[in-house]
């Protein structure tokens, strides 16, 4: 299919919460995609949403992971976001990880690593950066069981260890947080300590706690909500913040908000849904090659925009106005302006999945029969992972795939 096509495919499915500043069906088809590469983890969460045999499942062959990979590509088109996830798939044979991430980076897709951190090596790191790796993320909370950290405020050592392994790579570096009953009152510390390395770390990510596996605190209180997400960030920025400027997804799945830090100041990049929403309608379907460099990149846009040179002016105007509003910031800071992105991430419990934010999911996982909804897909999660599989190898063999067997045929 054209890109044209998938990208209609996509507003077709989100037609229940589109809006002119809905970015799926517009500028991508979807959010990410995961593609699990091993079940196996080396961490026991409080919120695992593992399954009770993960640890015993054997790994899909790669050939399947190839081939999953390309199902990504065919079903939601270059430049889509894919997660390399587990389990933690720093647990699986290097040099296949290699083999993955640049299969996928060959397949003009942006791979990005999902990992507890643990064996992400500063030389692994860079192996996979040199294979087309694109992002980082490593989970870093205080619900995984790690010895001798009980406060979020004690894990920033370890988050800082694990920003100089990936110092020198040219990845982008995010951080994903489960908030829980147990640390949600300690998120202004974290949003503190976002913001102070902010531009080493591009986004800062939060999910809500959910009782989607094997983890053993279930569900989660009420004082564990987006809204008290977004109100610690709104309390470190001094100001009331624009959630609703960019749409990804459904709702109340999702929040993004991609800020600019200067000196101590805290800016929205985007602050008007309006003008975003008519962004979106005349650059339907654009892109830009984040993997590039900054020279690559200001290229492409002055390309973008040279096709609507009314944008021109109108990019000249906000950005002028972002400025004048920064210029004692601006000042106080020399003129330096750093980025740092803030998504929030609203996964449902595996018993009370809502129908309409399925539907209009931003957030798959690749199976062997095709995508579905990480919600969806955790809700059910045995019957994907130990599910038998039959594949083809390299040299064009049939092969069998037993999740649980000692051997495979």
């Amino acid at each position: 299919r054209t890109r044209t096509e998938i990208l209609a495919a996509t507003r077709e499915r989100m037609h229940a919460v589109d809006a002119p500043q809905q970015v799926l069906g517009r500028s991508l088809a979807i959010g990410c995609t995961a593609v699990e590469i091993t079940q196996r983890c080396n961490l026991d969460c409080k919120l695992c949403y593992l399954s009770e045999h993960s640890q015993h499942v054997r790994d899909i062959p790669i050939e399947e992971v190839f081939r999953r990979i390309d199902h990504i590509r065919e079903t939601f088109g270059p430049y889509t976001n894919v997660q390399i996830t587990g389990g933690d798939p720093t647990l699986r044979k290097h040099s296949e990880l290699e083999r993955i991430v640049a299969y996928a980076r060959a397949r003009d897709l942006f791979p990005a690593l999902f990992t507890n951190g643990i064996a992400a090596t500063p030389k692994l790191l860079r192996a996979l950066a040199d294979a087309g790796l694109a992002d980082v993320a490593f989970h870093v909370d205080t619900s995984q069981n790690r010895p001798g950290y009980k406060h979020e405020h004690e894990l920033d050592a370890l988050r800082l260890e694990y920003l100089e392994r990936a110092s020198g790579t040219g990845l982008m570096v995010i951080f994903n947080t489960t908030v829980h009953t147990g640390n949600v009152a300690e998120l202004p510390g974290l949003i503190r300590f976002f913001k102070r390395h902010a531009g080493r770390i591009g986004l800062a990510s939060f999910q809500l706690q959910a009782d989607t596996g094997r983890g053993a605190w279930g569900g989660r209180e009420a004082v564990v909500s987006i809204d008290a997400i977004q109100q610690a960030i709104e309390s470190e920025a001094g100001r009331a913040l624009p959630w609703d400027a960019i749409r990804v997804g459904h709702p109340r799945c999702h929040r993004y908000l991609p800020m600019f830090v200067i000196g101590d100041d805290m800016v929205p990049v985007i602050e008007d849904a309006a003008l975003f929403g008519r962004f979106m309608a005349d650059f339907e379907g654009a892109h830009v090659d984040r993997r590039e460099g900054l020279a690559r990149i200001a290229s492409q846009y002055a390309r973008n925009l040279a096709k609507k040179p009314t944008w021109l002016w109108r990019g000249t105007r906000y950005l002028a106005g972002h400025l004048w509003r920064s210029r004692r910031a601006l000042w106080q800071a020399r003129g330096r302006v750093r980025q740092l992105s803030f998504f929030i991430h609203d996964f449902m419990d595996a018993a009370h999945l809502d129908a309409e934010r399925v539907e209009a999911c931003s957030f798959m996982v690749m199976t062997a029969d095709g995508p579905i909804s990480m919600c969806e897909h955790n809700a059910a999660r045995d019957t994907h992972i130990l599910k038998p599989l039959r594949f083809r190898r390299s040299d064009g063999s049939l092969g069998h795939y037993e999740p649980l067997a000692r051997r495979q045929a």
